[in-house]
């Protein structure tokens, strides 16, 4: 910042320089960001670009009741051959106080890297219920062993089949080539990123204190946790406005 600040007052003596110097700053202050806050960056952007269109988003219903969030941005890295995968994300859940600080977690494993094409994609996973958040809580858990995964319904108006993938502890989502869907991750495991815990927060923190809200959130995390508010609000408001008068199930 002292950098910027006195590349600031060099313009005025400089003229002409100072746009290149000062876009020059603020080009190594993003190179001088961490992977980690790159990574929730991507995931706050994941969310806005698939919320954007209504129709291809992930419903209300389901946003309205998630407990918890996590996104994967465009770290999937499928091997060749048998479809194995990994991939690095963030995940919140709701607290007493609104959402959690972010914990950064790692997915591998699974069988669905053919059916994505063998390239990176982005992931989204909506955990439904009490039981899905302790499964996530535990900070290492099998999808469709440990918990109960099904691909998410995908449109504000989805189909009756909504109400059933609810009842799954987790639902799941893909994006890949511009094109948003539930996916099949059963297979995969999810556990916590240490190492990047250690990065975000200065320290490692355990997996359950961050996701119970012990932990404030960096300045790095808001532009993430302001889009999960953001949608998840927005969902409880779509549901309010259809039924004026009487209390949201998802309050």
């Amino acid at each position: 910042m002292r950098y910027i600040l006195s590349v600031g007052l060099r313009c005025l003596l400089a003229g002409s320089l100072c746009s290149v110097l000062v876009g020059a700053s603020w080009a190594a202050d993003e190179n001088n960001k961490s992977d980690i806050a790159k990574r929730i960056d991507a995931s706050a952007k994941v969310l806005d670009e698939i919320m954007a269109t209504p129709d291809k988003a992930i419903p209300d219903k389901v946003m309205g009741k998630a407990q918890c969030i996590a996104v994967i941005p465009s770290m999937v890295k499928i091997a060749v051959g048998f479809g194995g995968s990994h991939g690095k994300g963030i995940a919140s859940c709701r607290t007493g106080n609104g959402w959690s600080a972010p914990a950064p977690i790692t997915i591998t494993g699974g069988s669905w890297g053919l059916q994505l094409g063998g390239q990176a994609v982005d992931l989204v996973l909506v955990v439904m219920n009490e039981s899905g958040m302790h499964h996530l809580l535990s900070s290492k858990f099998k999808l469709g062993a440990d918990a109960s995964a099904a691909a998410g319904p995908v449109g504000r108006d989805a189909g009756a089949d909504t109400d059933i993938k609810m009842r799954s502890e987790v639902l799941t989502y893909s994006r890949a080539r511009g094109l948003f869907a539930g996916v099949d991750l059963n297979g995969s495991a999810i556990t916590q990123d240490k190492d990047e815990t250690r990065l975000l927060y200065g320290k490692f923190v355990p997996f359950s204190d961050i996701l119970d809200g012990k932990v404030e959130p960096t300045a790095s995390s808001e532009a993430f946790l302001a889009a999960v508010r953001k949608y998840s609000a927005q969902s409880k408001s779509s549901k309010n406005e259809q039924a004026p008068g009487t209390l949201s199930a998802a309050k």
